[in-house]
């Protein structure tokens, strides 16, 4: 059964700050340098075995892939306002931006 998508283009998400690999092997496509960020959903891709279970041979459920936009200047620290990083990540790793608590 192919899952429905939670977000839809021009939603804004944040991809959460979950660190996996400090509990074990695994494998995760999710760059590290957009963990804790937030993003715009840009398009929804379709849904696709999980491929943290597909590297370790586990069974993949499909998941829901997107295609995010972040903005770059925060991200790297470089560039000009108006530059962009789009980004392919999977929604088990995105929630809703306004579920981030503000410190």
């Amino acid at each position: 059964m192919t899952p429905a998508p939670r977000f839809s283009p021009g939603d804004a998400v944040l991809v959460k700050d979950d660190w996996p690999e400090r509990r074990g092997p695994c494998h995760i496509r999710t760059p590290h340098y957009l963990r804790g960020r937030t993003g715009t959903i840009q398009r929804v891709l379709g849904a696709f075995a999980n491929p943290e279970d597909l590297a370790f041979a586990r069974p993949a459920p499909k998941r829901v892939l997107y295609h995010v936009l972040f903005a770059q200047p925060p991200i790297f620290d470089e560039g000009e306002p108006g530059d962009e990083v789009l980004v392919e990540i999977f929604e088990h790793w995105l929630e809703p931006a306004e579920a981030k608590v503000m410190a």
